[in-house]
């Protein structure tokens, strides 16, 4: 993934959720994923997906039982 991408994601998260302290930076010795921030807290991944030529993109956030 490049720049490009990580602050096209950062842009639609935080317009979706509503919040401007939402960071997408880039995950080291990794160009398939980006990884995701609610100011310094690390809540999950964002995958990208390149198959037959379509583009999309998976996040995956692990909630801790201990969170609840």
């Amino acid at each position: 993934m490049n720049m490009k991408e990580s602050q096209r994601i950062q842009e639609y998260l935080k317009n979706k959720f509503q919040s401007n302290v939402i960071r997408v930076v880039e995950r080291p010795k990794k160009d398939d994923s980006m990884e995701v921030f609610v100011e310094e807290e690390f809540i999950g991944v964002i995958f990208r997906d390149d198959e037959d030529g379509d583009i999309s993109y998976s996040f995956n956030m692990a909630i801790l039982d201990i969170d609840l």
